[in-house]
């Protein structure tokens, strides 16, 4: 008869050489270099704040209709959002640092490496937490007072695929939060109509919600074995990408209902156009047991949508 124990044993042992066969891609995205800055840059991967930051710009847009905009606010909405991402990025990192070095598509990564320490990591995120918090508190009472409480949400996202499949969706309310952030740092105040602003946010969730689906894709059989929760593990590739297709479907529609309420006009209407058909032509680059060109649809294809919508939004407005 065979020893439990000692097949519980061999099961640990051959578990890290199991996770090298997987067949998945490497992380990407990554700046040449090896100077202390360069490590920080691909330790949160900078260069994808682009993503969201031109959904805070909009809020930025949105609220100067009702209230003037200096340069001074512009910059401190940009210093706040990006001080928010790297400490949320960062504290991920942090978190996932035992995980991450098992994984072959995230080995590489600053902290598996050692290319980071620890305690540079930990003082880094603390540092960036600092200084979204003042920047909030800068720009006014409001800011500040919910500045602690988006962090905490935003740094509780580190935790949640190990209970909850949903992890998606925490990090599209995560991000969501950019254009909220954005409006209530001009206008000081809720939106009126009041709905206008929380369908611009349900507009970021669901497309985060969608495009980390599409990046959850190529973890699927390493979340398996190591225990992780996602929407992939949970219904599959062809579920999963069909579920996302419906995410980006409501952001669409929330977007145009958006633009209904407020007083943005042609030029972002057209601009929707265009986002919708980069988002459909990312969804044909992506299928079930096909991630050659993955990268190419999560990286380039939703920094560019992002942006188009924003300047369609600004075009608009100062048309």
């Amino acid at each position: 008869m065979r020893d439990p124990a000692r097949a519980t044993q061999a099961r640990r042992v051959d578990l890290p050489a199991a996770m090298d066969e997987l067949d998945v891609g490497r992380d990407g995205q990554t700046v040449e270099g090896q100077s202390l800055f360069v490590r920080y840059v691909n330790f949160v991967k900078l260069p994808h704040t682009v993503f969201a930051l031109p959904f805070a710009l909009l809020g930025v847009v949105y609220a100067s209709f009702d209230s003037p905009v200096s340069v001074t606010q512009i910059v401190l909405v940009v210093v706040a959002f990006t001080a928010a991402r790297f400490a949320a990025m960062g504290f991920n990192r942090i978190i996932d640092r035992h995980i991450d070095r098992f994984n072959p598509r995230t080995k590489e990564r600053e902290l598996p490496r050692g290319r980071l320490t620890l305690t540079q990591a930990v003082v880094a995120v603390s540092i960036a937490a600092v200084v979204f918090v003042v920047a909030a508190g800068m720009l006014n009472l409001l800011c500040l007072a919910l500045s602690p409480l988006a962090l905490l949400w935003i740094l509780t996202y580190s935790y949640t695929k190990r209970f909850t499949s949903w992890s998606h969706l925490w990090l599209g309310a995560s991000l969501a939060m950019a254009p909220v952030g954005g409006y209530l740092a001009i206008a000081g105040t809720w939106s009126t109509p009041g709905w206008t602003v929380p369908l611009l946010a349900l507009a970021v969730a669901c497309w985060v919600g969608g495009f980390d689906i599409f990046y959850a894709l190529q973890d699927e059989r390493f979340d398996r074995m190591r225990g992780l929760k996602s929407a992939v593990v949970l219904m599959g590739q062809r579920r999963s990408i069909r579920f996302a297709k419906v995410l980006h479907a409501v952001m669409m529609v929330a977007l145009v209902g958006f633009g209904a309420g407020t007083a943005f006009g042609k030029v972002y209407y057209i601009g929707l156009g265009v986002a919708a058909a980069i988002l459909i032509w990312e969804h044909r680059l992506v299928r079930p047991h096909d991630l050659r060109r993955l990268d190419a649809a999560f990286f380039t294809m939703n920094g560019v949508m992002s942006i188009v919508v924003f300047l369609a939004a600004l075009g608009d407005r100062l048309l």
